[in-house]
């Protein structure tokens, strides 16, 4: 059970797919400007992650070495469709917020990374806690750029007015998105850091 907790935990911290291995920069940067859109990007990789993960790993022994990656892509792509489809049909202004990133997600170097790195190689119970260590981590940064960005940009959060005077609007556009990004690794990496032992 530690070794599942320890492959979860990487995920969330010290493998931080966007905070720490700057992973999915795409829809780190281009989404995140209301904190629902985040939450929804980050809850749809989790989907395709963990589904694929459990697919790849259970279907590992049977994909032959040289069709590792053109397998992995369909089944990633499979998963990326279902979502799609289910967030038009069941979340249609979220479809409409996500745009082209939500089809893209089968792109996504988070998931094919971890499919080749992780799933490829290890049990499908391992492979689980991966994928929900990864997505969980990848929402959650998503989730707080996203709502600094907001709050900051539009003087909301999750929709709800916080009466702000004068909200910045640059941080709801492109410049606003990477200060944010790198403001939050920052304090991440800092929070991330091992305390020197006082003598």
């Amino acid at each position: 059970m530690m070794k599942h907790w320890s492959v979860f935990s990487n995920g969330l911290l010290k493998e931080n797919p966007t905070l720490r291995l700057v992973l999915g920069m795409c829809p780190t940067l281009a989404v995140t400007t209301s904190a629902i859109n985040g939450l929804g990007m980050g809850v749809c990789v989790l989907f395709v992650l963990v589904c694929s993960n459990l697919l790849i790993s259970a279907l590992r022994r049977f994909i032959p070495s040289g069709m590792r990656i053109p397998g992995y892509i369909v089944v990633i792509a499979t998963f990326s469709t279902l979502v799609e489809m289910l967030c038009e049909a069941f979340a249609p202004g979220l479809y409409s917020a996500l745009g082209i990133f939500l089809p893209l997600v089968v792109v996504n170097c988070i998931i094919l990374g971890r499919a080749e790195a992780f799933a490829g190689k290890n049990t499908v119970v391992a492979s689980l806690f991966d994928g929900l260590g990864m997505g969980i981590g990848f929402t959650l940064a998503l989730f707080v750029v996203a709502s600094l960005r907001e709050v900051l940009g539009n003087g909301t959060w999750l929709g709800l007015s916080l009466g702000m005077a004068q909200p910045m609007r640059l941080m709801l556009l492109a410049p606003g998105g990477f200060i944010t990004l790198g403001l939050v690794m920052a304090a991440f990496q800092a929070l991330m850091k091992p305390r020197k032992k006082r003598v």
